[in-house]
């Protein structure tokens, strides 16, 4: 009986941590290039390399 939930719950468990390992990062990544945005002094503005288009 443990098994049928516990394999239930493993597998939720598995896409549940799955998204939680893409949104983290990605949340991180889109908070940190929003303050960069209002942070940066003029100067560092325009410098912007190629991966820094938005």
């Amino acid at each position: 009986m443990w098994d049928k939930y516990m394999g239930g719950l493993a597998d939720s468990l598995v896409i549940f941590c799955t998204v939680l390992a893409f949104l983290i990062p990605f949340t991180i990544y889109k908070l940190n290039r929003k303050l960069h945005g209002f942070g940066d002094p003029p100067w560092k503005k325009d410098e912007k390399g190629v991966d820094e288009n938005t």
